[in-house]
């Protein structure tokens, strides 16, 4: 940003201003004294109004704050799936780590907005960056405490000259007793695993949600009591806009994480018989949040040099809208405002349950907040396991998937929200036109979401699973059907996963379960020969041989997965089309003093009842479609293998459609309220969301004045919810 090389001078500038007018601690007057004296006098001397240059410095400081928020938390999206591989749990626990964000956010949101404003905001910023970059650091930390990453691998696949054959037909071999290892040397390896790291990275993104918390609320209040009003909405655009371009470069950072082996730095890459197509490869996704952590500890760093006020412009002296009053105003005008805000206070808590009540008698408000919350428990599952869907669907890998999100889908919904401001503005759309075509833009999207339906892959033939050994088709997940005549002689064991395709082009779950003898090559160059289960249905006695990795899904699937891209974006765009249409609804449909508890509200039930909820009943609904679960070592169900390719797309977008559609449903609700409260004459709906009340109280007119700003403030997390 361009005005990095000169923020210093003008922190020391402010700094001088604060030592002539402010009262301050003594650690703070010692550090900047002698400077600070010399810049004050400079500062008075030269045009005062270009200190306020220091309020765009917080602008760039904030904007990198928001960058890297918007980074750390779609990073953690692109990496989901490497999390679930690395830790051997389910998708249900997955989501519940996804959670744990919001429950760190709302853990403290409140004591922050009502004891923040009185604060140093600048520094309660700060500390917020060093508690999310603490948490960021804290989820990658189970890297450097389990043991290495160890992937099931045929001993043959290594790079060894011993001739092991794959179907152990002679169970006194010397691979079996190697593999049968002390019930001690088992539990010294599980406890090394770390079969319960997951916990670190749960309590991290809680930690990270409570240290994004003050960002939001506080940034926002700040640039808007020491900016010119004109400028407030133009600032609040380019914080959004930053946090738009974060997400870019979180799931790019995933894609290049997900090409390094998990273990890089730690072992001989060379000693690694897999690559980052195997489905067994595990990327370095402890990595990026290392980036992550500096990058926040990198942007809290300005935040501690500025200063708790700023002079306000000339315009704003006397404004009471600031969440707290200058510092440069009379001793008189002190004990005045003073006794201003006590009457406030009493105002507010009389108001509390009167405006609750006026709040929730609100049917427009009411209809709304269900359509958001229903719009964003769909949103926000289908977002969470984009990712797992793409790979398991048409067979992408993770490094592909996430280059994929973060290039073409993340540019889609920041054009979509620019283009619906843009409308709104252009065609100077009233409230019943916002609730039209947030509606329009909910149908349609949901629409090409219907779409998707018919662009899935097949199941890919897995012997014993989706196909019999003999190619007939079947479906089943008794782990009993996995052994067959084939491969009756050979001691296999049905956990084992290490998947071999065969010439047929169906896919064996290990080399002993397709019967193979013998083995040739090492690493991914193996081929196993003589594999008595590797036949065709004509000739199912044939031996024949197989090659390492699972085999490609259908020549259809390539083709499904670049048509699936461009109804992805394309329904991206459309729905956050809608966004701000949505948003400037619901600041409309209710009277002026109530917008700020009224967006405090839908705040608190948009993150309880969807951003908590969603990932984890997404994840146990995607659960039940597994066909073939790992087991891990020390025992239990581990991380899915395998899943059902029609069931995992009928259960991912089928619930992302049904709450859709539940959501539009309470939006047509919304328009038709509209409509019978709008009057022929005048369609738009009045600032009180009754038809023909124009007047209010004027103890609570007070109000009015500080309820511009939140028009253009909060949308929760718009950035990355697509």
């Amino acid at each position: 940003m361009p005005f990095w090389n000169t923020s210093s001078s003008f922190i020391f500038c402010v700094k001088g201003i604060q030592s002539s007018h402010l009262q301050y601690d003594q650690s703070t007057q010692s550090t900047v004294k002698g400077v600070g004296s010399f810049i004050s006098k400079l500062c008075v001397l030269s045009d005062f109004n270009h200190c306020q240059f220091l309020s765009q410095v917080f602008l760039g400081a904030l904007s990198f704050v928001y960058f890297a928020k918007a980074l750390s938390g779609s990073y953690l999206k692109s990496t989901i799936t490497q999390v679930e591989r690395r830790f051997d749990i389910p998708s249900s626990l997955v989501g519940v780590i996804d959670g744990s964000f919001e429950i760190g956010n709302l853990l403290i949101i409140i004591l922050v907005s009502y004891f923040g404003a009185k604060l140093h905001r600048p520094r309660i910023i700060g500390a917020g960056c060093l508690i999310m970059s603490a948490g960021t650091f804290l989820i990658a930390m189970p890297q450097f405490f389990m043991g290495r990453y160890e992937y099931e691998r045929f001993p043959s696949t290594i790079n060894s000259t011993v001739s092991i054959s794959p179907c152990l037909q002679d169970k006194s071999q010397t691979l079996l007793s190697a593999l049968e290892k002390p019930q001690a040397k088992i539990n010294a390896g599980c406890e090394k695993g770390g079969s319960s790291m997951w916990i670190y990275v749960l309590l991290g993104n809680l930690l990270r949600g409570i240290g994004e918390t003050p960002i939001q609320p506080l940034g926002i209040t700040y640039i808007d009591d020491y900016t010119i009003e004109e400028n407030a909405a133009l600032y609040i655009g380019c914080l959004q806009t930053v946090a738009i371009i974060g997400p870019i470069f979180g799931f790019l950072l995933g894609s290049l994480c997900a090409k390094l082996y998990v273990d890089i730095g730690f072992v001989d890459l060379d000693s690694i018989t897999i690559t980052h197509k195997d489905v067994q490869w595990v990327g370095a996704w402890w990595l990026g949040y290392l980036i992550a952590g500096v990058i926040s500890i990198l942007a809290g760093i300005p935040f501690w040099f500025l200063p708790k006020h700023l002079p306000k412009p000339e315009g704003r002296k006397d404004s009471s809208t600031s969440s707290e009053q200058s510092e440069f105003i009379t001793e008189d005008n002190k004990d005045h405002q003073k006794s201003y805000q006590q009457q406030v206070k009493i105002a507010e808590m009389e108001d509390f349950l009167p405006s609750l009540k006026n709040l929730f008698g609100n049917p427009v408000y009411i209809l709304y907040l269900c359509a958001s919350i229903m719009q964003f428990n769909s949103l926000i599952g289908m977002v969470t396991y984009k990712p797992k869907y793409i790979e398991q669907q048409y067979g992408q890998t993770s490094s592909k998937t996430n280059f994929v999100i973060g290039l073409i889908n993340i540019p889609a919904v920041a054009f979509g929200i620019f283009s619906g401001g843009l409308i709104m503005k252009k065609f100077r759309i009233n409230v019943l036109g916002a609730a039209k075509l947030s509606l329009g833009s909910s149908f349609f999207g949901y629409l090409l979401l219907l779409s998707l339906f018919a662009m899935g892959c097949e199941n890919s033939d897995v012997a014993g699973l989706t196909v019999s050994y003999y190619g007939a088709k079947q479906m089943t997940d008794n782990e009993q059907a996995l052994y067959s005549e084939c491969n009756s002689g050979c001691a296999c064991s049905k956990n084992d996963w290490d998947p071999i395709c065969g010439e047929n082009g169906v896919t064996y779950i290990s080399a002993c379960l397709a019967g193979c003898q013998a083995s040739n090559g090492s690493g991914e160059h193996t081929v196993f020969f003589n594999c008595s289960c590797v036949g065709t249905l004509e000739s199912p006695s044939q031996s024949s041989s197989a090659v390492v990795g699972p085999c490609q899904k259908g020549n259809e699937c390539p083709k499904m997965f670049l048509y699936f891209l461009v109804i992805s974006v394309i329904t991206s765009y459309t729905l956050s089309v809608g966004g701000t249409p949505g948003y400037i609804l619901l600041l409309r449909c209710i009277k002026p003093h109530l917008k700020s508890f009224a967006l405090g509200i839908y705040t608190l039930a948009i993150r309880v009842l969807a951003g908590i909820p969603a990932p984890v009943y997404f994840g146990m609904a995607i659960d039940t479609s597994c066909l073939k679960w790992g087991s891990k070592r020390c025992g239990g169900r581990g991380a899915c293998k395998l899943y059902d390719s029609s069931a995992l797309r009928y259960v991912y977008l089928g619930l992302t459609l049904v709450l859709g559609t539940v959501s539009i449903f309470f939006s047509v609700a919304v328009l038709w309220v509209l409509r019978k409260r709008s009057s022929p004459q005048d369609e738009t709906l009045s600032a009180n969301g009754e038809r023909g009340t124009r007047g209010t109280k004027s103890r609570k007119a007070n109000f009015v004045n500080s309820d511009h700003l939140i028009q253009t403030t909060y949308w929760p997390e718009k950035e990355t919810r697509l």
